[in-house]
């Protein structure tokens, strides 16, 4: 097992690109996959009117399906080729207001395992000038064989 932060082999990288492209809420949402190491896995949100609740914050659905994605795939990046991943369960506090010209999403493993993996969720609000946490959590991954294996 590669060590958490290192460089990744391109297969890897690849794999993980190919199932963010195939997921239909991260297109329609307009989320952006961003670094991709061992263990460590970031998800960018540009700020639209259509993601946002009343008071114009970015909504929490949507904070928190970038903060689920990203630790899904920090999770993946640890896992043997013909196996997949699925979130077995999360918690997210939202602790600021999510604003700004994006949200990013950080997915950090912090236990990895042979069938359940943890990882550490924290999402943050960014302009040019600031950088503000605005949510953190963490989730449970299960590790599953590939269906299509």
């Amino acid at each position: 097992m590669m060590d958490i932060g290192s460089d990744l082999p391109q297969a890897t990288v690849d794999r993980i690109r190919d199932s963010f492209a195939r997921q239909g809420l991260m297109s329609l949402l307009g989320a952006e996959l961003g670094q991709i190491k061992a263990g460590l896995v970031t998800i960018r949100l540009p700020f639209r009117q259509e993601l946002t609740q009343q008071h114009g914050y970015f909504h929490a659905g949507g904070t928190a399906s970038i903060a689920d994605s990203a630790g899904g795939y920090a999770g993946f990046t640890l896992f043997p080729e013909n196996t997949s991943v699925l979130t077995v369960e999360f918690k997210l506090n939202l602790v600021n207001p999510a604003q700004g010209d994006w949200l990013e999403a950080e997915g950090r493993v912090i236990k990895p395992g042979r069938t359940l993996t943890i990882c550490q969720l924290d999402v943050w609000g960014v302009t040019p000038e600031r950088r503000t946490h605005v949510a953190t959590g963490l989730q449970t991954l299960i590790r599953v064989q590939d269906k299509s294996a």
